[in-house]
């Protein structure tokens, strides 16, 4: 059985690889199918899918591009990352929803930029834009341009001094609820899942808490295996998928150059997600059409 990774990202957000490129390395990676889920935005997936089909017209080995999305959301001043898939992702519904967001981020950004200017850092959101065309722009891409221009010494210290929530220099951003954003998913005729739970440090209780009510909100899958997981970590997401029947998902949230050593399908080495968690998911997404 081949392996499938239903959570990656593109330079459309904070990964380093084109639409086009992520595909073409997925197929060298001998996957079967990759979810493009860039944060708060689509603009990845017509490039993608695209490239994708053609290379399967012209006779070529491809590979299956699941439409996605990555939500950032908060819960209880905490955020939470609500994944979408096979959304929809053209609709006008959806589409307007999500101008929304870049709207919400862009006057953020501008905040930022401001404050760092008057901690004496050369930067304009017209700046960020120029070196990152077409990309959500996201703190990562501050961090690189931090680097890159000499202000700190590893992309690190920059969330360290400049970026991190708790810097005097940081913006928060308003955003939707977790439930808020499996409802939206679910209007765009999508599969929302809760991505990466042990990474928010909630505890057995206030997860469990969590997830009841999300389940309620229509959520129907949870990711059960992911890079960083240990074996307690899947065993815990597992129970947790069962005693709320949700589906099993996962993958290795690849971003490319931007997360060393995390690689497409595998992670940090062992990571393998199996065709029957895609499987289970279409199966799911048909009886809803």
């Amino acid at each position: 059985m081949k392996a499938v990774d239903l959570h990656t990202h593109s330079n459309k957000s904070d990964g380093s690889f084109s639409p086009a490129e992520l595909v073409d390395y997925a197929i060298a990676r001998g996957l079967s199918a990759i979810a493009l889920t860039d944060h708060d935005t689509v603009d990845g997936l017509a490039e993608a899918i695209g490239h994708a089909g053609a290379l399967s017209a012209a006779g070529r080995p491809s590979i299956e591009v699941v439409p996605g999305i990555e939500f950032s959301t908060k819960y209880d001043r905490q955020d939470v990352h609500i994944v979408g898939l096979y959304i929809s992702y053209d609709s006008p519904f959806f589409t307007k929803r999500l101008q929304e967001f870049v709207d919400s981020r862009t006057g953020r950004n501008i905040k930022m930029c401001r404050n760092l200017q008057a901690a004496g850092i050369d930067i304009t959101y017209e700046k960020l834009q120029a070196v990152c065309p077409g990309a959500v722009i996201t703190r990562a891409h501050y961090a690189s341009y931090l680097f890159e221009n000499g202000y700190v010494k590893s992309r690190q210290e920059a969330f360290a001094q400049y970026l991190g929530d708790h810097t005097k220099y940081f913006v928060p951003r308003e955003k939707v609820t977790p439930a808020q954003a499996v409802a939206l998913i679910l209007q765009a005729g999508g599969i929302p899942v809760l991505a990466h739970p042990p990474l928010y440090h909630m505890g057995r209780n206030r997860l469990d808490g969590l997830v009841s009510s999300l389940k309620n909100a229509g959520l129907m899958g949870i990711e059960v295996l992911y890079s960083t997981y240990s074996r307690q970590d899947e065993r815990d997401m597992l129970q947790l998928a069962s005693r709320y029947d949700l589906l099993p998902s996962g993958g290795s949230d690849f971003h490319g150059t931007n997360k060393p050593n995390l690689e497409l399908g595998t992670g940090y080495g062992r990571l393998f997600v199996p065709e029957e968690f895609l499987d289970r998911i279409k199966d799911c997404k048909s009886l809803r059409n």
